[in-house]
């Protein structure tokens, strides 16, 4: 388990350890996970080309791989990248933004998943299904499934990936395969604003790179992100104002943050 006053230890390490996370993400979200990382205390590098990733990878605390905006040359790196990562020691993030609305997102991200063995995964209800599921198939990039439906499939594809699963939505659900971490914090505009998910992912990446227990830093992550998203909805008149004030809330965050807003629990299986 793990309290308020650990998470914000873990913000603090973020702040002063200001870990290099390694981004091969996608064309829509970069410059918002960019600022979002810098804003955290972290620092982001977003490096696609073959020819260098595994260098970054060797100097990274974690590498974030991404797969909104897919081509055959940026898989061919994600795979290089990961593949390094594994010899390194440094953890991945997985996001398979969009698994299951095309065959060649499936494929690509069973391949990602096999050739590189992510220490998180992290998706919606609808793609976490799907990489359990084949048949299950995605809106777009958007989820048709909830949290509790695919808990289930996030708890069995933890124990068939070695991975820790997340699962965003109104609800988090973080899990092992052994443990259930649930967060009810977050806002629902948040989902009116493009690439707040891809941003979660990022997060967690930042934790990953501080926080040896990759349980752990997924839940952090999850927390930091919903309560600064809370905090920016009640400061914004609409979704336009939410990138903005989620940011100035990332930067800001404090310890009396965390224990005044946090909405975790716990279960065992």
């Amino acid at each position: 388990m793990i309290y308020a006053e650990e998470i914000y230890a873990g913000i603090e390490q973020v702040r002063a350890k200001s870990p290099l996370v390694h981004n091969i993400t996608n064309f829509v979200v970069m410059n918002n996970t960019a600022n979002a990382l810098l804003a955290m205390g972290a620092s982001p590098v977003m490096a696609h080309a073959w020819e260098e990733v595994e260098d970054m990878v060797a100097i990274a605390s974690a590498l974030v791989i991404n797969m909104g905006t897919l081509s055959d040359e940026w898989v061919k790196s994600m795979l290089k990248a990961g593949r390094k990562a594994k010899e390194t020691n440094t953890p991945i993030v997985f996001d398979p933004v969009g698994v299951g609305a095309t065959p060649y997102r499936t494929e690509v991200a069973q391949k990602i998943i096999q050739e590189c063995k992510p220490d998180i995964i992290r998706g919606n209800a609808s793609e976490i299904m799907a990489l359990n599921h084949s048949n299950i198939k995605t809106k777009g990039v958007d989820s048709t499934e909830t949290g509790d439906t695919a808990l289930a499939s996030a708890k069995e594809l933890a124990v068939n990936t070695h991975s820790v699963v997340v699962i965003s939505g109104a609800t988090d659900f973080i899990t092992d395969g052994k443990n259930v971490a649930k967060v009810s914090n977050g806002a629902p505009i948040m989902t009116k604003v493009t690439g707040m998910g891809c941003t979660a992912t990022a997060v967690v990446g930042a934790f990953a790179g501080v926080e040896k227990d990759m349980f752990k830093a997924a839940i952090m992550g999850m927390v930091c992100m919903g309560i600064c998203g809370e905090i920016a909805n009640v400061k914004s008149a609409g979704p336009g104002s939410i990138p903005e004030n989620f940011l100035n809330q990332l930067y800001l965050i404090d310890k009396l943050n965390i224990e005044s807003n946090l909405k975790l629990e716990y279960e065992s299986l």
